[in-house]
């Protein structure tokens, strides 16, 4: 499926095709009322979610995208910001008493006006105002392009001047879920990504970074990146090398189980890559590396707010003990709340 720019998402909304939804209320278009209340109380039979304990953060969000129709998505603000939109997202986050949310940026000036009314809903919401990619490469739904190192330090201060609490730069494509699950395109070479975090630190942001695959992932912690995102396809060496360091892994796993049954790609491969993740993210608790819950939220069918509790399930699928699990989500989170702050 062809996005902006050219390019093919699987992580940002679906354009149209099988699973094409058709509501007019905006609201309820893009959150799926009918499941939440259900599937929260799923959550709390379980004994997962307590009102009496503390929610997770939304460490991974696209507030500009609706989880439905990506097109749709960025036609709604491209005469403008469209705080309704916005608003509606964040009270599906207040609903779910989640008062955090990070998120992974835009080219529409969406994630900025977000930053500027967030308070009043009570939400801490950080945002890199867009991302950064090199031009020709995965990147253009969510923000801005370079085509040299002058350039990309350039868009840098352009997030300080626009007040953007930190960096975040794409490294790799994104995983085919036409094909095989295979990463599209070709990842940054290892001496542009450690320049491009060292840009980054020396201006006073972290980083975070979209990137998959084993060897990309491994660059970062080499490069001294602070969050990678998505992290698909790591191996135990890079596991290994992720748990020596300081860096936070954010997987957005529950993009793929929330898309069995939706008729768009093969439930084969959609639960093989599924088994694959849960097994890294197993390992990698094990192991000791910082992890946080990030959903990508307003990826096709991940629901603002929703998709936060979607992915705590997806980590409850990984590890027994929950009462451990929570104290290590919780301590990845706060490195996160720490470190992605500028302003």
């Amino acid at each position: 499926q062809d996005q902006s720019g050219g390019e093919k998402d699987r992580g940002a909304g679906d354009p149209g095709g099988v699973n094409q939804v058709k509501k007019e209320d905006i609201c309820v278009m893009i959150n799926g009322d009918e499941k939440e209340t259900g599937e929260r109380q799923v959550l709390k039979e379980k004994g997962s979610i307590d009102e009496r304990d503390r929610m997770f953060g939304e460490c991974h969000a696209h507030i500009f995208m609706d989880g439905v129709n990506y097109r749709h998505a960025v036609e709604r603000h491209l005469n403008g910001v469209d705080d309704r939109v916005i608003r509606c997202h964040f009270k599906r986050y207040q609903e779910k008493d989640i008062t955090f949310v990070r998120d992974g940026g835009d080219a529409l000036g969406v994630s900025k006006r977000a930053k500027e009314i967030a308070g009043e809903y009570g939400i801490d919401y950080r945002t890199p105002i867009f991302a950064i990619h090199r031009k020709g490469c995965y990147g253009g739904i969510v923000g801005k392009a370079y085509e040299n190192l002058k350039e990309y330090a350039d868009l840098v201060k352009e997030v300080k001047a626009h007040k953007g609490d930190f960096i975040k730069i794409m490294t790799t494509g994104i995983m085919d879920f036409d094909t095989d699950g295979r990463i599209t395109g070709e990842p940054l070479p290892y001496g542009e990504v450690k320049e491009m975090v060292h840009i980054a630190h020396e201006e006073g942001f972290a980083v975070m970074c979209h990137t998959n695959g084993a060897g990309p992932v491994a660059d970062l912690v080499r490069a001294g990146a602070d969050s990678v995102e998505h992290g698909n396809y790591v191996t135990e060496e890079t596991l290994q090398m992720m748990a020596e360091s300081d860096i936070v892994w954010v997987p957005t796993i529950t993009v793929v189980p929330n898309m069995f049954g939706c008729g768009r790609f093969s439930d084969e491969l959609l639960h093989e890559i599924y088994e694959k993740g849960k097994r890294n993210i197993r390992r990698a608790l094990e192991l000791g590396v910082h992890m946080a819950l990030g959903s990508d939220a307003g990826a096709y069918l991940v629901p603002h707010g929703q998709g936060l509790l979607d992915e705590w399930r997806c980590f409850q699928e990984c590890v027994e003990d929950e009462t451990v699990l929570k104290a290590r989500i919780f301590e990845g989170e706060e490195k996160i709340r720490k470190k992605f702050r500028f302003f």
